[in-house]
């Protein structure tokens, strides 16, 4: 069973308009900025909020399809693990996990039998007795999706399940979950602001801002040709939009750039912020594309030092510490960027 939703829906003065199709066994990613629609997309689906039009199919069951078709959230085979997990603070991890099994109308006995099971397979056997508050962070999500599985869901939607996590745990259960899911034979939907969970996690992003689909494909196609400004920011690429004449390319907020592959009419241009170079005069020598800049903000990233740099066009450049000491670094800097043509990419817009 393959789902096939349109989702479209209105809340306030804000709609989203999101075609969306998932087979059995994958994994997709929902990503966008904050308000872009991805929360909304994951409650329809779930049966928390009505459509107000498209449909939402799964195989040959019509689960939303206004107005005449809207089957409750209790009554749907879907799994939800919520971004704070929502596990019953008065019951234990293996009754929080028996108690979907409950819902659904299993004896106790059963339940109880198929949860210890699944505290098995996400290695809490020994805590099947914890309260919720007993348990750390990345046990209390394993608790969680073991108790949206445990139901055999059609469906599994993932709203933020590593968000809550600190830093280092967050490995350890990023692995855990793909592990988890790579067993799942249904259909998973990963709401996520963190491109590393999707990364690692997604078979296919969809990329969604203002309630619509901007882009949408394999990972490690997104990361390669990004087509927003902000699908450029989630995988660190500078990015612009312009026009080709041969290997000249006029950029439509300003500046011009050379490039190594001819082309002709609408590009996207890319290039890593490691590809800039920064000097204090204009360089001389192989690089093709040099301008003046103004160093606006400086952060470290990773382990290297990110420069914001405003010019025609503007730049972000990955330095090293070294670098930053030697030309003395610091905002209100005016400099001089660099980029060599064969370090740019560019593809029809």
């Amino acid at each position: 069973m393959t789902l096939d939703a349109h989702l479209l829906a209105q809340r306030g003065q804000f709609r989203i308009d999101i075609p969306l199709t998932v087979a059995p066994g994958e994994v997709i990613a929902l990503l966008g900025p904050n308000g872009a629609g991805k929360t909304t997309a994951l409650r329809t689906l779930a049966g928390l909020t009505p459509l107000t039009g498209g449909e939402i199919r799964l195989g040959d069951d019509i689960l939303d399809a206004p107005p005449t078709v809207f089957v409750p959230a209790d009554r749907r085979r879907v799994g939800v693990v919520f971004q704070d997990y929502l596990l019953f603070a008065h019951l234990n991890a293996l009754d929080n996990i028996a108690f979907g099994l409950r819902a659904r109308g299993q004896r106790r006995a059963a339940a109880r039998a198929d949860a210890a099971h699944w505290l098995d397979r996400v290695g809490l056997t020994e805590h099947a007795g914890a309260k919720p508050h007993a348990l750390s962070g990345g046990q209390r999500q394993r608790v969680a999706l073991a108790r949206a599985l445990a139901t055999d869901p059609a469906l599994l939607l993932l709203d933020e399940p590593l968000a809550a996590l600190d830093a280092s745990t967050r490995v350890r259960v990023r692995s855990d979950l793909a592990c988890h899911l790579g067993d799942y034979t249904g259909r998973t939907v990963l709401v996520t602001h963190d491109p590393l969970d999707a990364m690692v996690l997604a078979d296919r992003l969809v990329i969604i801002e203002h309630g619509t689909v901007v882009q949408q494909g394999p990972p490690a196609e997104v990361a390669r040709h990004p087509r927003s400004g902000y699908v450029a920011d989630l995988v660190g690429l500078n990015f612009y939009r312009g026009t080709a004449n041969g290997t000249c390319i006029d950029l439509t907020d300003g500046g011009v750039f050379t490039v190594a592959e001819p082309g002709h009419g609408p590009v996207h241009l890319t290039f890593a912020p490691s590809a800039v170079g920064l000097h204090p005069t204009p360089p001389t020598g192989s690089p093709r594309n040099t301008w003046p800049v103004t160093v606006t903000g400086i952060e470290q990233h990773a382990h290297t030092i990110r420069i914001r740099l405003d010019g025609v066009p503007s730049v972000l450049a990955d330095i090293t510490p070294a670098t930053v000491a030697e030309l003395r670094i610091r905002p209100g800097m005016r400099l001089w960027a660099a980029v060599k043509a064969t370090e740019t990419r560019t593809y029809p817009a």
